[in-house]
């Protein structure tokens, strides 16, 4: 996969321009993660924002400790958290 397959751009999501959209992805130059620092080339996926940048491990976490916050997360949640993290290892 290459590298600018592997960064999904929202930066103009509210403006629905795909062209825009696009062209942000195709960029040559790595993409670091505003929260672990990571580039595009060493993660799974990275999704850039206005200004931020999250990649999929740190979107996971982000998503488990959410859900364990309730401490008990349901199967469901938990199925699509085991499968995840199977994959990453």
């Amino acid at each position: 996969m290459s590298d600018s397959k592997k960064i999904v751009s929202l930066k103009n999501a509210r403006q629905k321009t795909k062209e825009t959209n696009k062209e942000t992805a195709n960029t040559s130059e790595p993409v670091y993660c505003s929260f672990c620092g990571r580039p595009n080339t060493q993660v799974v996926k990275m999704v850039q924002g206005p200004g931020v940048n999250i990649c999929s491990e740190c979107t996971m976490i982000a998503v488990q400790y959410l859900i364990l916050e309730d401490k008990l997360p349901s199967s469901e949640a938990q199925k699509i958290l085991d499968i995840f993290w199977s994959k990453i290892r």
